[in-house]
């Protein structure tokens, strides 16, 4: 099984395996995104598309759910970030982080960040559940 997945990881380019790998992870979030920046800046969608998503989300090493802890706890720690926080909270959740992983996640940053980031992380993360009926 692992040969076929590098088999096709070679066969993709970085642009359609970034698709590919955005759409696993944020599904309609991501793509929305990706449109968001259509008619303003076609080639910095490509960019998103093709680095961080074919390149590096797709690399061996660590899976998905942990990969978006990471990208959580990045996000509430920079405090700057809400709109990207939020996309990749419902991320989490649709890779299989339960809400108490990310709600952990975010308040782990306190620590790191202060107590206003993982606050501003907690609000948006509480806004995402809402939304995001399980």
């Amino acid at each position: 099984m692992q040969n076929a997945i590098e088999h096709q990881a070679h066969q993709e380019s970085r642009l359609e395996r970034g698709k590919r790998v955005l759409s696993e992870i944020d599904g309609e979030a991501g793509e929305k995104v990706i449109n968001s920046l259509a008619d303003i800046a076609p080639d910095f969608a490509k960019y998103l598309l093709e680095f961080p998503f074919g390149d590096i989300y797709s690399r061996p090493g660590l899976d998905t759910r942990s990969r978006e802890i990471a990208t959580i706890a990045a996000l509430t720690t920079m405090g700057n970030a809400t709109p990207q926080l939020k996309v990749h909270i419902a991320a989490g959740l649709n890779v299989g982080l339960s809400r108490d992983e990310i709600v952990e996640t975010i308040m782990q940053m306190a620590v790191y960040a202060g107590f206003p980031a993982a606050l501003n992380g907690l609000f948006a993360a509480k806004e995402v559940f809402q939304n995001h009926q399980l």
